[in-house]
């Protein structure tokens, strides 16, 4: 487990970029990403569109998965996690959109495309790199606390306290979706490699106890601990309940 701390979430997300991106140009052949969506992963977002503007960073062979969607919302819906990734990503480098994908929120036979969705990962040789964010209960993905740490790609009831947290997305909070299509956490912890972004004080006890505090099901992030490439970037704020040094 490596774990960075930047000063703020602009730094995050060009460390994180820097670790993707040099992934990226060591593989030949398609380049698997497993992408997240949110506030947090946005500075990085931006990040790897001025590499592929600036720098040349290659997006053309590049394949994605995205580790959630809320079910209920089609992609052209403005709080759609497709959409997000279309505005936030995909529009601003060469990545043909017909190589990313997204869980279907409109799927009719949910637990079909689950299945689904785990083959086509498989099927392409896995994920190369998955981006990750944390709930301030400990979620990655909508894997929320008591999730199974073996769990595969299913749809999940969303608590209370993530329906508040998302809120702010929406005109208003029973707007918010109540469930989702979401990787499970064995399907991450089968990435070749992980980053988890966090910035934030709210984010300082969640950080805390997916590094500190013991594997268990109550932090799902803390499966985290058991990945044989995880690397943690979070500001200052989101690490500073943290006991350990960590480097910078």
């Amino acid at each position: 487990m490596r774990v960075i701390v930047v000063k703020d979430k602009m730094e995050m997300g060009k460390r994180a970029a820097a670790l993707i991106a040099e992934d990226m140009r060591k593989k030949r052949g398609p380049y698997v990403l497993g992408l997240a969506t949110g506030s947090t992963p946005i500075p990085l977002y931006q990040e790897l569109i001025r590499l592929h503007k600036s720098e040349g960073l290659d997006f053309s062979t590049c394949i994605s998965f995205n580790l959630d969607e809320y079910v209920g919302l089609s992609g052209d819906h403005d709080q759609s996690y497709r959409y997000f990734m279309n505005t936030q990503l995909f529009d601003h480098v060469n990545i043909n959109k017909k190589n990313t994908f997204v869980p279907d929120g409109m799927a009719k036979d949910v637990e079909a495309f689950c299945e689904q969705y785990e083959a086509m990962i498989d099927d392409v040789g896995g994920i190369d790199y998955q981006v990750l964010g944390i709930g301030a209960n400990g979620h990655i993905g909508f894997n929320e606390p008591g999730s199974s740490l073996g769990s595969l790609t299913r749809i999940k009831t969303l608590t209370e306290r993530t329906i508040s947290d998302n809120a702010r997305f929406f005109a208003r909070k029973e707007d918010v979706p109540t469930l989702a299509i979401t990787m499970g956490i064995g399907t991450i912890f089968k990435a070749r490699k992980a980053v988890l972004l966090a910035n934030g004080a709210g984010k300082a006890d969640a950080i805390k106890a997916s590094l500190e505090g013991p594997v268990a099901s109550f932090c799902p992030a803390s499966a985290l601990q058991l990945h044989r490439w995880a690397t943690y970037v979070v500001d200052e704020a989101a690490a500073a309940k943290l006991t350990l040094n960590h480097e910078t």
